[in-house]
């Protein structure tokens, strides 16, 4: 298909043609089955090319190179001269032996077809029964694949006339290849172009089939143009044109025909160029020289000569030299092209690369060879393609295009969300491997590690002041026994001390690491945080002397009373219990952070499209927060009940604890003042009177300091304990975890069911650019899984 300035003596091609004499016997070697080679076009009509390069001829050629006469002596198809119905696009001519004599005419959209274009064109079909009646109606079928393909055309077309060959070829058709446009058909006062584009992307396809028909595939491109025709064609045109050469060239299945007339230098031929570019070390491009017959000097027939015989430029493939008719040759002339070649200096170079039926003959072994070595690789290449766009598919999840799509999405997103919070609670890992690739996801582990961690934290640094050790042989005081208290001779219970100690210090290593957890959080991570956790984690240790500060208190607080009043009551206790919204506060965080790591963990790998999950995280960010600020104002709550209200129990450890205490002090005492040195207190024995001198010889300052010390142990004791299981079963476990309100519950089916359309749309809704890769890849699995069909069978 030559472009708009070929000259009528080379591209007006001679619209009559006599059968071709035969210089050399057609070779019968089959390298490939017409079944194989007929698979190759299917997948060809089915755009597969457009994806994975097929083998294929394709013949290029710049403007003026003579290649729509040799594609009419290589097919036989009676293209018309008529200037609207020049050929601006790509045309797939295949040949085919069947038992009927027949020619199928259709379009193939091109690769980036809309859909609307892509049903228009692909409604198109034509048929001729016969040579003579294919040239009836050739000029009217390409007005109609014009129109179909939107190509701008001239109304009225110019006048003037379309000459058809009146001969044909051995399998009852001819071609003449008006592929191109000429300048001199244009008329000064030509009606303005009607239509969208001068050259198109769609590929017309022509299919002959006859008892005598050779099987032949060849690709034919519009011919390069330099220089653009004003009102006919654009620099945009050239580029247009350029491109569509290149698609087809660059593809490693392509066998490059490029076509060089020899009256013009090989040298200056831009399309050999471009075949350089894209085929570097010569392997795929063969090389056909045209018009010989214009050519006058022994010298540059001779030059000729050394091309086709591999002495100038270099092919793997070669060259071959080809005479197709002249605009002004006729039916006699045309009849005896060829015989130029049993003259010098043609004579002398092989029959095998001269003249057209030894060139057909290597085309298709070309084609089938490369059909035949291609052939596995094609199957691979589609399979693999097939299950990379199967894969991107289903990352992409449903369709999700209208509201009731959008639901059932989010609502499977809920679902699957829900399974890995019961799965993550329940500690059942083995549900799903993310429990394994992602430890985040493992909840309910993180959070008892962290609730056994705040535990002994608690028992060691909450209080303000370290009460002191009054009966050794107690060993309810965890507090104490943390601190590695001991007596000598308390032999027999040392193994139980070691054993306490032991706990404690794996508990300790235990919340340590589960500490860990939230201090390496980047406080960027989660700026919605803010403001509603602690950043305070580090605790400072109890102070000591606390009998000091009791009666440092009692003095500066009493009244006229016998024992300590409320007043110093409350004082002590709240200064002894201050530090428990600060231990406490660390602990909620703590389980806040983990609880909202799983949370973005959770929804990152249910919820695989980004937009989705930042609308959906959108919707939900506000009353995940509220249920965080819910738990943090419950522990508040827990709090001022425990510190700020006057202390009180019902606990009968409380009486228990007191008495105890008190009894304890006072065998403290005798055991200071009776007890020799070294003797067994087991075995100590106290008088009656002993008991009065060690109870009486207290200072009443010191008694109502240590009576005050013991009560508000022992009060502490239970209030600790009971606030403790408070904070983990109110304020974590039913405002955190397990309750109906929690944040672990806020994206639910029920949630999905609530939303508005508009809400949907917002969380769910597609992109444009989403949609269109849809599309795309449903298009593209549609070919591949047909491709395969094709392949197989």
């Amino acid at each position: 298909m030559p472009g708009p300035e070929e000259t009528p003596a080379s591209s007006v091609e001679e619209a009559t043609r006599s059968p071709t004499p035969e210089i050399v016997p057609p070779r019968q070697e089959t390298l490939a089955s017409p079944a194989l080679l007929a698979k190759i076009d299917k997948l060809r009509e089915k755009n597969i090319g457009k994806h994975v390069p097929l083998p294929q001829l394709v013949v290029v050629g710049d403007q003026s190179s003579g290649k729509s006469s040799l594609l009419e002596s290589l097919t036989g198809i009676p293209f018309p001269r008529d200037v609207e119905l020049c050929t601006r696009y790509a045309t797939q001519i295949t040949q085919r032996r069947d038992d009927t004599t027949h020619v199928e005419i259709s379009i193939i959209p091109g690769p980036r077809a809309t859909d609307e274009h892509k049903r228009h064109v692909e409604a198109y079909h034509a048929t001729a029964s016969s040579g003579e009646d294919l040239r009836v109606k050739f000029p009217s079928i390409l007005k109609e694949v014009n129109t179909r393909m939107g190509i701008k055309t001239l109304n009225p077309p110019p006048k003037g006339p379309v000459f058809f060959p009146s001969n044909t070829a051995s399998n009852g058709f001819v071609f003449q290849g008006g592929a191109g446009f000429t300048p001199q058909l244009f008329k000064p006062d030509a009606s303005p172009a009607v239509g969208s584009t001068v050259f198109s992307e769609d590929m017309l396809k022509i299919e002959i089939c006859g008892p005598d028909a050779d099987y032949l595939t060849v690709i034919d491109v519009p011919g390069i143009f330099r220089n653009p025709t004003e009102g006919v064609t654009t620099k945009e045109d050239m580029a247009m044109v350029k491109k569509i050469v290149t698609k087809y060239i660059k593809d490693s299945r392509t066998i490059i025909l490029a076509v060089l007339p020899c009256n013009i230098d090989i040298a200056n031929q831009e399309i050999l160029t471009l075949a350089e570019e894209y085929d570097k070390a010569g392997e795929r491009t063969l090389g056909i020289l045209t018009k010989p017959d214009l050519l006058l000097e022994p010298s540059t027939k001779n030059t000729v000569c050394s091309i086709v015989e591999g002495k100038k430029k270099q092919l793997k493939l070669g060259f071959y030299l080809v005479r197709s008719r002249g605009a002004d040759q006729g039916d006699t002339e045309f009849h005896d092209r060829e015989l130029m070649f049993e003259e010098e200096p043609w004579r002398r170079l092989p029959r095998a690369r001269v003249g057209v039926r030894a060139l057909k003959a290597r085309l298709g072994e070309l084609l089938g060879e490369m059909t035949r070595r291609e052939f596995p690789n094609l199957r691979k290449d589609i399979s693999d393609m097939l299950c990379r766009a199967e894969g991107q598919r289903e990352a992409l999840g449903p369709s999700r295009n209208d509201e009731q799509e959008q639901r059932i999405y989010l609502g499977d997103v809920a679902q699957k969300f829900q399974d890995l919070v019961r799965a993550g609670l329940e500690a059942r890992y083995a549900h799903d491997k993310a429990f394994d690739d992602i430890p985040e996801l493992r909840l309910i582990t993180q959070v008892v590690n962290l609730a056994d961690g705040f535990n002994s934290e608690f028992g060691r640094k909450a209080l303000a002041r370290n009460f002191e050790h009054t009966d050794p042989h107690s060993y309810d005081d965890e507090y104490n026994l943390s601190r590695g208290a001991n007596y000598e001779g308390d032999d027999e219970d040392d193994d139980e001390d070691d054993d306490e100690d032991c706990e404690d210090s794996d508990g300790d290593v235990a919340a340590e690491e589960l500490r860990i957890i939230p201090r390496e959080v980047d406080p960027d991570e989660f700026p919605e945080l803010e403001g509603i956790i602690s950043q305070e984690y580090d605790i400072s240790e109890p102070e000591e002397d606390i009998m000091a500060w009791l009666t440092k208190l009692w003095i500066r607080s009493r009244g006229i009373e016998l024992t300590a009043s409320d007043a110093v009551w409350n004082s002590a206790w709240r200064e002894q219990s201050s530090k428990w919204a600060l231990v406490s506060n660390a602990f909620v965080s703590r389980v806040i952070v983990v609880i909202h790591r799983f949370i973005t963990r959770a929804i990152g790998l249910v919820c695989a499209d980004q937009d989705v999950r930042d609308g959906l995280w959108s919707e939900l960010v506000e009353t995940t927060l509220g249920r965080y600020k819910q738990s943090i104002e419950i522990l508040q709550y827990l709090v001022s009940v425990e510190c700020n209200n006057k202390p009180y129990t019902l606990d009968r450890h409380f009486s228990k604890a007191q008495q105890a205490a008190r009894a304890n002090r006072v065998a403290d005492r005798l055991m200071e003042l009776y007890l020799e040195e070294g003797a067994d207190p087991k075995q100590a024995k106290v008088t009656i009177q002993q008991v009065r001198n060690a109870t009486e010889s207290k200072s009443n300052l010191k008694d109502m300091a240590e009576k005050l010390h013991d009560d508000l142990k022992s009060y502490y004791d239970v209030a600790k304990k009971r606030f403790v299981d408070n904070v983990f079963n109110q304020a974590v476990g039913h405002y955190l975890l397990m309750g109906p309100s929690t944040p672990l519950n806020v994206f639910n089916q029920k949630w999905v069911t609530r939303l508005s359309p508009e809400q949907l749309d917002a969380i769910a809704g597609e992109q444009e650019s989403v949609k269109q890769l849809r599309v795309m890849l449903d298009r593209q699995i549609q070919d591949f899984k047909e491709a395969k069909k094709i392949l197989h069978y």
